[in-house]
């Protein structure tokens, strides 16, 4: 049976997050430093700073690192509580790609890589990048199969050739995490393998920055390429050609922390549309009377509440015995159209005042739309579950 009632402990941490980015992170979010490529690296380390001076940096690393050390449901709870702001996970040190990178690294990085790349990044001083997804015309999307960025190996380790889009983060960050089909000297296809890149390693290049919907990542979206990128052996993170069942290690969590922070954006825009809905009047009564709006915002109540229940459920599987693939993937699906519904309608029903920037509203419409896109989009996650479904009726693959 699932408990759902939260330790005093995770309650207390709770309403410190709240109160520290109530206080000390929204009044930023009209920050003018900020840019269509997110918050640059002055402002994300002044954040940064302060959630290190209120002790809630990084609530989800290892304590080891200097992290908070929270499982799973701990972190459904903080993560939610960040996401009220637009900045609050910057400000914690848990935005993607960074938070995803960290378990990754946590699980299956050597002492040594430790001691090099997480512990910075869980201390705030670094940013990461992780290049999975490549070009529509250039190789692997949603299809980790089609993967053409190779890693030829020769007696000095490996040259990594390739390219690879809309990819998080790059300016300013300090090591790429590259995925990439791995051959050895005589051709051999060995698998896919996860490699550390520099950002300063000759050979690899930013192409073009994108210009996209979203704004909420440090750094942006990028199209990088690599040309003969030379890395050493210590610089191959986990087994030669486990890359695909190492990138599941960090996406199944992955897509669930992005269910956390985003259910904390979308209950900031509920909480605004029914502010707005309780004074704004029409017809002689306040518009929340009105059965139009007052069922938009009962929908969104529902689609709150539903979500945070998939949320703490799946992270409770997480907890138990880390093995929750189908439900993570349900859950993503779930919440990245349930929660694009309730800001939908807070913009609905805030009306002309909505497509503002008068509120935060309109910034969240924007970052929240590619939710159901990234980590996978929806339909791919409906494909798979779907096989998996039939695959259970049919008594040959029992």
């Amino acid at each position: 049976m699932i408990d759902f009632e939260l330790p005093a402990d995770v309650v207390a941490l709770r309403d410190r997050v709240q109160t520290f980015i109530a206080h000390k992170i929204v009044p930023y979010e009209n920050d003018i430093r900020q840019t269509a490529h997110g918050a640059p690296e002055p402002l994300r380390r002044e954040l940064v700073a302060l959630a290190r001076e209120s002790g809630l940096l990084s609530p989800h690393a290892p304590k080891e690192y200097g992290g908070l050390g929270l499982d799973h449901r701990g972190m459904a709870v903080v993560f939610e509580a960040a996401g009220w702001s637009t900045l609050g996970p910057l400000a914690l040190n848990i935005q993607a790609p960074d938070e995803g990178n960290v378990n990754l690294l946590n699980a299956i990085a050597t002492p040594e890589q430790k001691a090099r790349w997480l512990a910075p990044l869980v201390r705030g001083e670094i940013r990461s990048v992780f290049s999975m997804t490549e070009t529509v015309s250039d190789g692997a999307g949603s299809d980790p199969s089609l993967l053409n960025t190779v890693a030829q190996q020769d007696g000095n380790g490996f040259l990594i050739t390739g390219k690879k889009y809309m990819i998080t983060g790059v300016p300013d960050a300090t090591i790429n995490i590259v995925i990439a089909r791995t051959l050895d000297p005589y051709g051999k296809d060995l698998g896919a393998t996860m490699f550390f890149v520099d950002l300063d390693a000759p050979g690899f290049r930013v192409d073009r920055m994108l210009e996209t919907i979203d704004s909420n990542s440090p750094g942006g979206h990028a199209e990088v390429s690599f040309d003969r990128v030379r890395v050493t052996p210590d610089r191959v993170l986990g087994e030669i050609g486990q890359g695909f069942r190492n990138a599941q290690v960090r996406l199944g969590p992955a897509r669930l922390t992005h269910c956390m922070r985003w259910l904390g954006a979308a209950r900031r825009c509920q909480a605004i549309a029914v502010e707005h809905a309780g004074r704004r009047h029409s017809f002689g009564r306040t518009i929340g009377e009105h059965q139009g709006v007052g069922f938009m915002l009962a929908d969104n109540e529902i689609d709150l509440h539903l979500s945070r229940l998939a949320i703490w459920h799946t992270a409770w599987l997480l907890d138990q015995h880390d093995k929750a693939r189908n439900e993570t993937s349900m859950t993503k699906v779930f919440c990245s159209e349930a929660l694009g519904r309730v800001v939908d309608r807070c913009l609905q029903i805030l009306g002309a005042i909505g497509i503002t920037r008068d509120t935060v509203v309109e910034r969240i419409y924007r970052d929240i739309r590619p939710f159901r896109i990234y980590d996978g989009p929806s339909e791919v996650h409906r494909h798979v579950l779907a096989r998996r479904v039939l695959a259970q009726n049919d008594p040959m693959k029992r």
